[in-house]
């Protein structure tokens, strides 16, 4: 993934990285479940962060903001989770996916702060 500057892009390309990843899964009951989450999560990453762009407000924009920083960190542990509990697993690909969630959050934690 290469790192772009245009957030609702880079977002975009989270998501669509995450499904790609999930259809290399075993298919198995946890990680079907574990698959939706993290699909859920990293969708609304950038769903959210769309809204913010188009708040009416600064408290909307805010609080739109942290629902993205909210969904990266969760995207961030169900990765995790699904790295840690499959053997036969693409490493490289779901380490890079676990180091973009975190890259995001910390993104919006600073767009949060220069907010203040």
């Amino acid at each position: 993934m290469s790192k772009t500057y245009d957030l609702e892009e880079r977002t975009f390309l989270f998501a669509k990285e995450v499904r790609l990843f999930i259809k290399t899964l075993e298919k198995t009951i946890a990680n079907n479940e574990d698959a939706k989450q993290v699909v859920r999560s990293s969708g609304s990453v950038g769903a959210n962060y769309i809204e913010a762009n188009e708040s009416l407000s600064k408290k909307d924009f805010v609080y739109r903001i942290k629902i993205s920083r909210k969904e990266a960190k969760e995207s961030t542990y169900w990765l995790r989770l699904i790295n840690e509990t499959n053997e036969n697993l693409n490493k490289q690909m779901v380490e890079k996916l676990i180091q973009e969630s975190t890259e995001l959050k910390k993104i919006f934690s600073a767009i949060i702060e220069k907010s203040k």
